[in-house]
C-alpha cells in the first residue's frame, strides 16, 4: 500500500487548453432545448468557463485533502481516499460511487460523515485512478475486492453506502461478506430495487405510480447511453478519448438531467468530473461497468443484510419490488434531492446514514 497524491502535469493542462480552443461544434436542430440531448449553446459556455475560468488546480488541492493511497488487489490497482475518524471506535465504512460519479461526489460529506465513521472511498477498476482493468470486473468482483481492501485495513466489521452503480456494488459487498457488513445504505437504486417485466399499476401507491412513471419514461428516453455502454463501449471510447468535449457532452447531460431541479449540480462540480475522466483517460474503460453488468456475474441474489434505502427526488426504487431480494429495514422518502445525492443534498445524505448505521448499533 503507498500513499498517492493527484498531480498532474502542467503539459497536460496546457494540451487539454488548446484542444478546448479548436473545438470543431456540430450543427444542432434548432430551439430543440434538451429535448434531444446536449444543447450547443450550453455546452459552449460551459467549455468556455472550462478553458477560461475552471482552477483546476484549486479542484486537485481539495482532493488531495484527504488521505489517498495505492494498492494491487485480484491484480487491478485500486486507489482509494481513507479518512480516519477522531472517535477510534467509530464504525468502518466504504462508499461507493457510480457514473459518471468519481470519489469527487463525496467530497461534501466526508466531514460530516468522518465524525462517526471511518471512511474508505474507491476509485472503482476501470475508474479515475484506478485506472483501466481487465474483462470482468462486475459489480460481485468489484465487492469481492473490497472485501479484501477492508480486510487489508484491519476492518472486521463495517458498513457499505453507495449510489447508482454504487448501489450495485454495496449490496453485493453484503452478499460476498455478509458476516462482517453490518449493513447497506444506497441510494438511486436500480437493479434488485425496481420492478422488471408487467407491473399492475393498480395495486401501486400513488407515489409509487410517480416514481413508476419516472422509471418508464427512463426506459423509453433516458437509456441510450446505456445501450451503447452495456453493448460497444470500445466504439464510444474512441470519441470519450480524443474529444475533451465530447466528453464533456457525455457526462454534463447526466449532471444535467438528474439533477433535482434539473440543471442545479454547480458547473464547478461537472467540469471536476470531465476532468478526472479526461485526465485519467477512463471514459471509455469506465463504460466497461455497463457491459460487465449485462454479460457478468451481476443479477442480484437474495441478501439477509440489514437494507436501507435513500429514495431521493429523482430516484426510482418502489419498496414493493426491493422487500424480495433485500432486507429492508429502513425507507426514506425525501422530496429534495437528485441521483447525486451527496452532492446535491449533502446534509440529508448524511443525516440519513447516520441515522441508519445508529439503528443498527
Amino acid at each position: 500500500m503507498k500513499p498517492f497524491r493527484i498531480e498532474v502535469p502542467q503539459p497536460e493542462l496546457d494540451y487539454l487548453n488548446r484542444r478546448l480552443s479548436e473545438v470543431r461544434w456540430p450543427h444542432q436542430v434548432p430551439d430543440a432545448g434538451w429535448s434531444r440531448g446536449v444543447p450547443l449553446d450550453h455546452l459552449q459556455d460551459l467549455a468556455a468557463y472550462w478553458a477560461d475560468g475552471y482552477d483546476w488546480r484549486a479542484e486537485e488541492a481539495k482532493l488531495n485533502a484527504h488521505p489517498q493511497f495505492i494498492l494491487e488487489i485480484d491484480g487491478q490497482r485500486i486507489h482509494f481516499v481513507h479518512v480516519k475518524s477522531a472517535n477510534s471506535d467509530a464504525l468502518p465504512l466504504l462508499l461507493a460511487h457510480g457514473w459518471p460519479g468519481s470519489v469527487a461526489e463525496f467530497r461534501h460529506v466526508i466531514e460530516p460523515l468522518s465524525r462517526d465513521f471511518h471512511l474508505v472511498i474507491p476509485s472503482h477498476p476501470n475508474f479515475a485512478w484506478s485506472g483501466p482493468a481487465s474483462a470482468g470486473w462486475d459489480s460481485y468482483r468489484i465487492a469481492t475486492a473490497y472485501a479484501e481492501l477492508m480486510s487489508r485495513l484491519g476492518y472486521e466489521r463495517y458498513g457499505a453506502q453507495g449510489g447508482d452503480f454504487g448501489a450495485f456494488i454495496a449490496p453485493d459487498l453484503g452478499r460476498v461478506a455478509p458476516d462482517k457488513v453490518v449493513g447497506v445504505h444506497v441510494n438511486a437504486a436500480t437493479a434488485g430495487f425496481i420492478p422488471f417485466g408487467e407491473v399492475d399499476e393498480k395495486e401501486l401507491s400513488e407515489a409509487e405510480q410517480v416514481r413508476y412513471a419516472r422509471l418508464q419514461n427512463y426506459m423509453s428516453q433516458g437509456n441510450g447511453y446505456f445501450q451503447i455502454q452495456a453493448t460497444k463501449p470500445h466504439t464510444l471510447g474512441f470519441a470519450l478519448a480524443d474529444s475533451p468535449v465530447g466528453q464533456l457532452a457525455w457526462v454534463a447531460e447526466k449532471f444535467h438531467d438528474w439533477a433535482h431541479p434539473a440543471g442545479s449540480i454547480d458547473r464547478d462540480h461537472v467540469l471536476t468530473h470531465a476532468m478526472i475522466y479526461w485526465l485519467t483517460n477512463t471514459g471509455s474503460s469506465s463504460a466497461q461497468i455497463y457491459y460487465e453488468s449485462m454479460n457478468g456475474h451481476n443479477w442480484p441474489t437474495p441478501s439477509s443484510v440489514p437494507t436501507a434505502v435513500a429514495n431521493f427526488a429523482e430516484d426510482i426504487a418502489i419498496q414493493q419490488f426491493a422487500e424480495p431480494l433485500n432486507n429492508i429495514v429502513r425507507w426514506n422518502e425525501f422530496d429534495r434531492g437528485g441521483h447525486f445525492a451527496a452532492l446535491e443534498v449533502p446534509e440529508l445524505f448524511a443525516d440519513d446514514v447516520r441515522a441508519f448505521f445508529a439503528e443498527l448499533k
